[in-house]
């Protein structure tokens, strides 16, 4: 049954299984980042205060989770279907993915033997991770951070993307215009220049569809 106890506790449990905290949950989302407080569960007066429909359409995008994933946690299932979407992919650091010889050309890691990482979101037999590496893609993503990718995957503009040059430049940023001519990324870190990048010069494009944070 729909309570707002329980759907409260859901919000909760997908900003865990995220590896994030309510309020980080909400800045990812794109919302007030107290927006999922304790304080703002009940009014003033004490009457239940319920999440509106856009804040949970948001959370369930910024994770890439799926409606029935979080139908799950509202029911309190601990969703054994759920466990067996998981998977583990591989992970590469960006001085890798700069390298010769580590993709093919749908730019998907090449050869076996990679470190694997388990994700807590669906994967697809094409989804991989990659490591930060250093603070040039600061403030959003921490040297250590694990950023899961997915060539192939459908681009917009405010996508964020992992772009690789054919000098072998790996750059993770935000996808703000694509043409047949080149391609303008936005930069995460206001001390990195913005790049209008020439699409023969893009080896290629890959969506980032979930992060640790």
């Amino acid at each position: 049954m729909l309570s707002h106890d329980r759907v409260w506790a859901a919000i909760d449990a997908l900003a865990e299984r995220y590896s994030l905290s309510a309020s980080g949950l909400a800045r990812r989302a794109g919302l007030d980042s107290t927006a999922f407080n304790k304080s703002k569960r009940l009014s003033s007066d004490g009457r239940p205060r319920w999440p509106s429909t856009e804040s949970l359409a948001k959370i369930i995008e910024a994770t890439g989770a799926s409606l029935e994933e979080f139908t799950g946690l509202v029911e309190g299932r601990v969703g054994a279907a759920i466990a067996q979407q998981r998977s583990a992919v591989p992970l590469l650091g960006f001085a890798q993915a700069g390298a010769g010889g580590f993709f093919d050309d749908a730019g998907y890691p090449a050869g076996q033997g990679w470190d694997l990482v388990e994700l807590p979101a669906r994967a697809t037999e094409t989804s991989y991770a990659l490591q930060v590496q250093g603070d040039s893609m600061l403030p959003l993503y921490r040297n250590g951070d694990v950023l899961i990718v997915e060539p192939g995957a459908p681009t917009r503009k405010g996508d964020r993307v992992v772009v690789k040059t054919t000098t072998g430049e790996v750059m993770a940023k935000v996808l703000d215009r694509q043409t047949v001519k080149s391609i303008m990324l936005v930069s995460l870190n206001p001390a990195h220049p913005d790049r209008d990048i020439p699409t023969r010069d893009i080896e290629w494009v890959a969506r980032i569809v979930w992060a640790s944070q």
